[in-house]
């Protein structure tokens, strides 16, 4: 089965964080700035072990499954070969997020079944002797009962105890580059027994679930340092409610730290982007301002309330909410942007970080990056910057004359040492020319690339390589009018043929014929992709997905189809009961 989304407790987070957004310095003023910062800070003393953990990466949805066992939720089982290879490529720490909710006997001593115990333990050894940092945590216990902390304030505190005493006493002697994790993206709400039932922190003021958040990491210290042998050291990590950087939620955590008088706490928190850009809705489908804003202010609000304050921090989990669907749900220029742009501040921040993978990135069996384009953007981020473009599709109209292109790159610090077209290396001066910012492709060396008959798609990559970081990468594409035609269908299975011829969709707006939204979200006429409507070049159809048929009001709704080449094309639909139609309308 398909691993349900466990980052929906971050989307109001999000939508609040759009709403105070600080703008970041200059370039030139926030690095003189953060490197006086730098000099005069006394970062604390585990700032060295979480600098020693960049780059970090998660092993998602296996031993955190809510099934039977490591393999619920599709991943195969965890291989010592896998843990190497993750050490092999660069990176020097791995988080295990662990459920132990089904591996639990009753009360009162609820213990967790010695096999389970015993296989957590074999994939910590396996990262241990791979020479990584390593971060165990009780993982979607959080949503499934510790929630109900507040309606069930003694049992579940009893449970979770006894938990944390179990695995506490367990890995007692292992070395201190194992470090424990309280809980994983806490939340409490009144009696919700699934992620179904809970929106964030619903019935519960945040006040009250700060205190709630402040007893258990205050239990969970206690206790591990009770336990003895080098759990008396042992780094330990403190998430903020909800794992997110609110500033409120910030100024709570950095006041627990501070009372437990404890130097070995580190902070964490997740970030996965500003919400309309990471699931593609509102029109944010490109990395723009608002979602560069969004991202500067929240590292510089983690770094300056917590960082430079002397309480080290890991972004515990990182990348983009409609991941959760598909990593396609972001153009792939737009995605590589955003990581670069994360990677630099991370770094800047002194900030760990540590990828979220639940499958969707490396394979597990392969070893082999889904996307290696965005494997080497973020390889790259991890010792310096990288060039990008303004852009990665070049879009070419079948038929008309190819002229001289301009292409916008900003460096990064870095130098252009060579273009290439496929694999040819195209000549500076005769084919190319580069001033300050601009890229100027000459119509002889594009033309070389799209074929004389002008066949509509990807007729080649133009390849841009620099002195160093990632290449960046141009999709010279020949395109002409998508082509919809009408349909008929049911709200559970309605799509419209689609002739792409080349292009690809980038967003889709529907409002009724009174210019009301449609739902849900209707704040905006842009709806989510893939959540509302989904593009398949394969089959030659645009999918709208029958939840939102569902909700629709019976009546007539306007469809407007964005494409990334700039090509607008209108659509009506009319829904009548569980009866779908659709046409074309005349433009």
């Amino acid at each position: 089965m398909n691993p349900p989304s466990h980052h929906f407790v971050l989307t109001l987070v999000c939508i609040t964080l759009c709403l105070f957004i600080l703008l970041p310095l200059p370039a030139s003023a926030a690095k003189s700035e953060l490197a006086r910062q730098h000099e005069m800070t006394a970062f604390g003393p585990l700032q060295s072990d979480v600098d020693g953990m960049q780059p970090g990466w998660n092993l998602g949805n296996s031993l955190d499954t809510v099934g039977p066992d490591e393999t619920y939720w599709g991943n195969p089982r965890v291989t010592r070969e896998l843990i190497q290879q993750i050490a092999a490529q660069g990176y020097r720490s791995i988080r295990i997020p662990v459920t132990w909710d089904g591996h639990i006997g009753d009360a009162p001593d609820y213990t967790i079944d010695p096999a389970y115990m015993a296989r957590v333990q074999e994939v910590v050894q396996w990262a241990l002797e791979a020479n990584l940092y390593v971060v165990v945590n009780v993982h979607h216990d959080s949503y499934l009962w510790i929630s109900q902390l507040e309606t069930d304030h003694d049992q579940v505190l009893s449970r979770y105890n006894a938990i944390w005493a179990q695995i506490a006493t367990q890995f007692k002697d292992k070395p201190r580059k194992l470090m424990f994790e309280s809980v994983n993206e806490p939340r409490f709400n009144r009696g919700a027994t699934n992620a179904g039932d809970m929106g964030s922190g619903s019935n519960i003021n945040e006040a009250r679930q700060l205190e709630l958040l402040h007893e258990l990491n205050t239990a969970f210290v206690e206790l591990v340092r009770e336990t003895g042998g080098n759990n008396s050291e042992r780094p330990l990590v403190l998430p903020t409610l909800e794992s997110s950087p609110t500033q409120v939620r910030l100024d709570s955590l950095r006041q627990t730290i501070a009372g437990l008088k404890d130097h070995n706490l580190i902070a964490t928190v997740h970030y996965y982007g500003y919400w309309p850009f990471s699931v593609n809705i509102a029109g944010h489908t490109t990395f723009d301002t608002d979602t560069k804003n969004d991202a500067a202010s929240t590292f510089n609000n983690v770094y300056n309330t917590l960082v430079v304050q002397g309480i080290p921090v890991i972004l515990g989990e990182y990348g983009l909410l409609g991941f959760d669907k598909h990593t396609d749900v972001i153009e792939q220029g737009e995605k590589l942007k955003y990581f670069e742009f994360i990677g630099h501040q991370l770094k800047e921040k002194k900030i760990a970080s540590m990828l979220w993978d639940n499958g969707q990135h490396l394979n597990r069996q392969t070893f082999q990056w889904a996307d290696p384009d965005l494997f080497q953007m973020i390889q790259a981020s991890w010792t310096g910057r990288s060039a990008i473009g303004e852009s990665d599709l070049l879009y070419f109209r079948q038929g008309s004359p190819v002229g001289d292109r301009q292409l916008t790159i900003k460096l990064n610090g870095n130098k252009l040492v060579a273009l290439y077209a496929s694999d040819q290396m195209l000549q500076a001066g005769t084919d190319y020319s580069f001033t300050g910012s601009t890229l100027t492709v000459k119509a002889a060396a594009l033309s070389r690339m799209i074929s004389s008959s002008q066949k509509l798609g990807n007729n080649g990559i133009l390849t841009a390589k620099f002195n160093q970081g990632a290449e960046w990468n141009w999709n010279v594409i020949v395109f002409t009018e998508p082509e919809l035609s009408g349909a008929t269908g049911t709200v559970d299975s309605f799509s419209i043929p689609t002739q792409f011829q080349g292009d690809q969709l980038a967003t889709m707006e529907a409002v009724y014929t009174s210019g009301e939204n449609t739902t849900p979200q209707d704040w905006t006429p842009y709806k989510e992709f893939l959540s509302t409507f989904a593009p398949s070049y394969e089959t030659n159809e645009i999918k709208l997905q029958p939840d939102w048929l569902k909700e629709l009001r019976d009546g007539q709704i306007e469809l407007t189809f964005h494409f990334w080449s700039g090509e607008l094309i209108r659509y009506t639909l009319i829904k009548n009961g569980n009866l779908v139609t659709g046409k074309v309308q005349n433009n």
